[in-house]
């Protein structure tokens, strides 16, 4: 299965910053009872790939992502903690190509149509639209479908339980990322039972 047709299985993406493992852990598996089925773990706290490899353990069946990965030494710390795939920022060309060398599922961020030609040039259709509403929102994504017709999009910034089922509703989106259902507030109130909830409603149709 490619990374394009697991993010269109996993729909919606939470992005999350660990501030400690074993806080980390419950809240992915408030998340996985509320039927998500992939966390992105960013790379932004010095507990960041001590909770991947954690959440990795406690929950085998959750698919977890190293997010906020810039540079190709963090790339090679994200393979090494098991990360089944890789979401940057952004995208540079040595990036680009330790994911390649690597052999590494990468998710990179994307602004503009000469950064989504990078990463065609390197093999890639699916990117994330990031920051997604200040850069355009729905708008740029309408607007890419017409020169890059056979590519994937997961907006990530700006989205909340508002507006994230029109991303979804896009053709060219298949997944969106976003953090409101994993609130800092509600995840150093160790408030559970909010968070499933929240992530259940995300997952509703």
């Amino acid at each position: 299965m490619t990374i394009r047709d697991k993010l269109a299985s996993y729909r919606v993406l939470p992005v999350i910053t660990a501030e400690d493992v074993d806080s980390t852990v419950a809240l992915s598996r408030a998340l996985f009872g509320g039927g998500m089925r992939a966390v992105e773990i960013t790379l932004r706290t010095d507990a960041a790939l001590d909770a991947i490899a954690a959440v990795r353990s406690e929950l085998p069946e959750m698919s977890v992502a190293a997010g906020t990965v810039t540079n190709p030494q963090q790339l090679q710390a994200a393979v090494m903690a098991g990360c089944d795939f890789h979401v940057s920022p952004g995208l540079t060309e040595a990036l680009l190509a330790a994911a390649r060398e690597a052999d590494a599922a990468l998710v990179p961020g994307v602004a503009t149509p000469s950064e989504i030609m990078l990463g065609m040039d390197y093999g890639l259709d699916c990117f994330k639209l990031f920051p997604a509403v200040p850069v355009g929102g729905m708008g740029l994504l309408k607007a890419l479908a017409g020169p890059f017709p056979g590519l994937a999009f997961c907006p990530t910034g700006g989205l909340n339980a508002d507006n994230f089922r029109d991303f979804l509703a896009l053709p060219n989106v298949v997944c969106c990322g976003g953090s409101w259902m994993v609130a800092t507030e509600l995840v150093r109130q160790g408030d559970w039972d909010r968070i499933e909830k929240l992530a259940a409603a995300a997952m509703s149709h």
